[in-house]
């Protein structure tokens, strides 16, 4: 154990004589680097072979790319300008291929000398920049370069072996300066601890943490590589594992108050008056939840439902319960739009139950109370004298709630909607107004593949909810081409004309507000000129003008975006719910909990700007009557292209698990933990979650039963070490719940 503190060295230590100081800086600030142990964990992201060449012709636009490659030609130009009026501007333009494609890199004014020696037909070297597109053609402007002859001794060292490892990097730091770091640190894996249990190691025939860093990090074989991330994943997958067993472990061990409801109490009274009978789906999941309530330790459920499969009831019926036993319930919404949203619909669901200590209230009755940040202080002094009185049964809020002034009489039950929208430390915060832990029930609509939800949501029970209820309405959803078929466009507002001539109202949702401090002021104007290949996206304020003087004149027209005053935005979405407005032309504030049933269609503007689980949410806003749904689909994006497959996926299935799996595939690991995570960055490395579902179920299994065996992991001080390195306190307090 004396031999951890060499993987701990700060690597602005570890690297002065190498690199300096500005590039320890860099490494802590961009990547996240910050002792020779994190770099040793920062593995390559692909491997270039000397002999082969990197397709050029596949070279992503917009991204920071490193490429290996030949140079075939360069020219010096000159010519006139404002800086060089006599014609003495220098331009340096160097072609390079790889047999697949080619590319133009310039270098312009004092920087064209050094490349201009350097950079002689036949020379081959690695390449880092950002393409970007002039006169129509791929180009690098001012990449950075290292030359790959070999005759240095540098060089040479450098690139030892057959495979170069290509470092995901960033503008600021190349990938072979992350090379030579890593090769200078690269020793002190030999006093890696390792986190296996020797008896997992070997029955599983995997190699030594130490021999892994080496293979990953300075490979000779393709078989190095597979070896080590075998390896790695192993670790990835275990050590996660391990976290999430320990909390659930911990968890076990906690107090509670069971909360049975009684017979014929709220809960009674509330489902005699629902119009409908509840789904099978909407039973079982019931059932569930209330089993859970009874236990004396407290509930970690996720309920994941399917847009519109009616979480908010089956939630509703967890919080009535636990009225009904004597205790207080809190839901917690992400917006204020979302809060008032749940606040409105949960009193208009329990009318004269909701009116408890009033005139015309139910026998059973209790208070729903509102708390929001925005409120006046009369209205807020009565909703907190009313929670620690216990008049309230019912707290429906945003972060308000976790003020430190906000008291309970009795807090049994956090209702969290929209879970990775909260980070830990604000649900903890909530969780802590009890007298003992109460129970927690997590809602979320982002359907969520078992891997995914075994990954990040572990230490949780999952319910799911994937019947729509009767009545429903199914939703038709196409993409419309804007460039290449701008009639289609023309024929998306006729279509919008229809629907509210028929009596309903629709939506166009907009990824940007469009006011002055939103378009960035002249940094937006800049970017507009300097990308006249890549507009801005469309903006709400802009659209709604453009629609209303426009195809859509004479339709009553009104916007709906994050930064109008909350009265405002409270205002508006009640004149649509009440239908004193057609159209509502918004950004994503709709994205989630928001129901108006007489909304029938959808028109997303630049649809490729969003993601595939966000356009299924937005979509879910329609058809929640009984008349049929419409969502139309409105891109630039040319048909080949992948934002269009992934608009045509959309447009293809109604299945959220289905579009949640093409989403994973489609996007890197880290971006759906990462915000599965509230943020923190995904300790997932080389674990695929799923591609690698087998992998994570067995180290599942596998950790629960070393945990149970030792809650401590006493016997294994290296497994110990692992998880204060992987999940520092902040990560696993963020793998709590998610």
């Amino acid at each position: 154990m004396d031999l951890v503190p060499a993987l701990e060295e700060p690597l602005k230590q570890s690297l002065k004589s190498v690199l300096g100081p500005a590039t320890a800086k860099v490494m802590a600030e961009h990547l996240g680097l910050h002792s020779v142990g994190d770099l040793l964990h920062h593995y390559p992201r692909r491997y270039e072979e000397r002999g082969r060449l990197t397709p050029l012709a596949e070279l992503p636009m917009d991204e920071h790319v490193t490429v290996v490659a030949q140079v075939a030609d360069a020219r010096l130009h000159t010519f006139a300008s404002s800086r060089a009026p006599r014609g003495k501007g220098q331009r340096l333009e160097v072609t390079i291929t790889d047999g697949s494609g080619r590319l133009q890199l310039v270098f312009f004014g004092n920087g064209v000398h050094k490349p201009h020696k350097e950079l002689l037909p036949g020379t081959r070297a690695m390449f880092a920049g950002k393409v970007s597109v002039f006169n129509r053609r791929l180009q690098l402007a001012h990449p950075a370069y290292e030359l790959l002859r070999g005759d240095s001794e540098e060089s040479a060292e450098t690139w030892a072996g057959a495979l170069i490892p290509l470092y995901p990097a960033t503008a600021k730091l190349e990938s072979w300066k992350i090379g030579k770091a890593v090769q200078t640190v690269l020793p002190s894996a030999q006093e890696a601890v390792d986190p296996l249990p020797p008896s997992l190691q070997e029955g599983r025939g995997l190699v030594t943490l130490p021999e892994a860093l080496l293979k990953i990090h300075r490979p000779h074989t393709q078989a190095d590589i597979a070896d080590a991330r075998a390896r790695l994943k192993w670790d990835e997958a275990f050590v996660l594992q391990v976290a999430l067993a320990r909390r659930r472990h911990a968890d076990a061990q906690l107090p509670a108050v069971a909360r049975r409801p009684k017979p014929d109490g709220l809960l009674t009274a509330f489902d005699d008056r629902l119009p409908f009978t509840l789904t099978e789906g909407q039973r079982k999941v019931s059932e569930e939840i209330f089993h859970d309530l009874a236990t004396e330790h407290p509930m970690h459920r996720l309920l994941q439902g399917e847009v519109g499969s009616g979480k908010t009831l089956v939630a509703l019926r967890a919080m009535l319960a636990v009225v009904d036993a004597g205790g207080q319930a809190a839901m917690l919404a992400p917006t204020e739009v979302l809060a008032q949203q749940h606040h409105r619909s949960v009193t208009e669901m329990m009318g004269e139950l909701a009116e408890g200590g009033m005139l015309g209230g139910a026998e059973h009755a209790t208070k729903v109370v509102l708390l929001t940040g925005s409120m006046g202080a009369a209205a807020r002094r009565q909703a907190l004298l009313d929670l620690v009185t216990g008049e309230a049964g019912l707290v429906i809020g945003t972060h308000a709630l976790i003020e430190e002034k906000v008291q309970f009489h009795d807090l049994g039950l956090v209702v969290v909607d929209e879970q990775h929208r909260f980070g830990v430390e604000q649900r903890d915060a909530l969780r802590g107004k009890g007298k003992q832990p109460p129970h927690l029930l997590v809602m979320t609509a982002t359907p969520i593949p078992r891997t995914v939800a075994m990954t990040v949501f572990g230490d949780l029970e999952t319910s799911v909810l994937d019947q729509l209820p009767a009545g429903r309405s199914p939703i038709a959803s196409h993409v419309v081409p804007a460039a290449d078929k701008p009639h289609f466009l023309a024929r998306a507002w006729e279509r919008v004309r229809e629907e509210v001539e028929n009596g309903h109202q629709a939506y166009v949702v907009c990824p940007r507000i469009g006011d002055e401090e939103d378009a960035g002021g002249k940094g937006a104007k800049k970017s507009a000129e300097d990308e006249a290949e890549k507009r801005p996206p469309l903006a709400v304020l802009e659209v709604a003008d453009q629609l209303a003087r426009g195809p859509l004149q004479g339709l009553r027209v009104e916007v709906l975006h994050g930064r109008m005053h909350p009265d405002d935005k409270d205002a508006v979405m009640r004149r649509f719910a009440a239908g004193e407005a057609d159209v509502l032309v918004a950004t994503t504030v709709i994205e989630v909990g928001v129901n108006v049933p007489n909304a029938t269609a959808m028109v997303i503007m630049d649809a490729d700007r969003f993601g595939v689980s966000q356009l299924h949410q937005l979509r879910g806003r329609v058809g929640r009557g009984s008349a049929p749904g419409l969502c139309l689909l409105v891109s630039e994006m040319p048909e080949a292209g992948a934002a269009r497959q992934r608009l045509d996926a959309v447009a293809s299935t109604l299945d959220g698990f289905e579009l949640s799996r093409i989403d994973l595939e489609q996007r890197r690991e880290g971006d759906v933990l990462g915000q599965a995570q509230s943020g923190a960055r995904t300790s997932l490395r080389v674990l695929a979650v799923i591609e690698d579902e087998e992998l994570i179920a067995e180290a599942r299994q596998e950790a629960a039963a070393v945990v149970a065996a030792d809650p401590e992991l006493e016997s294994l001080p290296g497994l110990r070490t692992a998880l204060d390195a992987l999940l520092d306190e902040e990560r696993e307090q963020y793998l709590e719940k998610g």
